[in-house]
């Protein structure tokens, strides 16, 4: 994953920073951006250069978002599994590395709860699960994704935004590596060093 905040449009930067980390192996990639607009999203099956030249990810909009390159673990390799993922009311967006272990139990809850999915993915599960703590306990994002994180079992690495809390990404990990830069005015996380150098 690779997220970036600051003054230039993010969508090239992120796109850059996921080119850099290709050596890891992945079936699909994903950017999300945070705009005037709200969330703007786009992701497909494919290569980094392949995905881009179908709809064009480093195009959007906003100086801010997060980007994924996918390896499948929930779900077959295909558009609809590929991340980012929202929210169910397009609210929050997410991207994950790692494995939740207990997403069935959190998915049947949710579920239970009103919640639909169109992934397979443990991550779509939990940006709702997110969602949920943050609506029924009237919680900002970074509260949510604290109480969130201690109902998963396994282990991951996070980045997520709010539309409704601009230029704010919330960022969290448990065994999975979770790099953060620091520039001139400027942030970027990434799951490894290599995008900044």
């Amino acid at each position: 994953m690779f997220g970036f905040s600051g003054n230039e449009i993010a969508a090239p930067i992120i796109v850059k920073g996921l080119k850099r980390m290709e050596y890891r192996g992945y079936d699909s990639v994903g950017v999300a951006t945070e705009s005037e607009n709200g969330i703007e999203l786009k992701k497909g099956t494919g290569k980094v250069n392949e995905v881009n030249s179908k709809v064009q990810l480093d195009k959007l909009p906003g100086k801010i978002g997060i980007g994924h390159t996918r390896w499948a673990t929930h779900g077959v390799p295909n558009d609809v599994n590929a991340h980012p993922h929202t929210s169910n009311s397009g609210r929050l967006v997410l991207v994950h590395n790692g494995i939740i272990e207990n997403y069935e139990s959190l998915r049947s809850y949710l579920t239970d709860q009103g919640f639909s999915f169109s992934s397979e993915t443990d991550t779509e599960v939990l940006v709702n699960l997110i969602e949920h703590i943050q609506i029924t306990q009237g919680l900002k994002t970074g509260k949510a994704v604290q109480i969130a994180l201690n109902q998963v079992v396994g282990a991951y690495s996070i980045a997520v935004f709010d539309k409704e809390r601009p230029k704010e990404v919330v960022v969290a990990k448990l065994g999975s590596p979770l790099a953060i830069g620091l520039g001139k005015d400027e942030y970027f996380i990434a799951s490894d060093a290599s995008p900044f150098i």
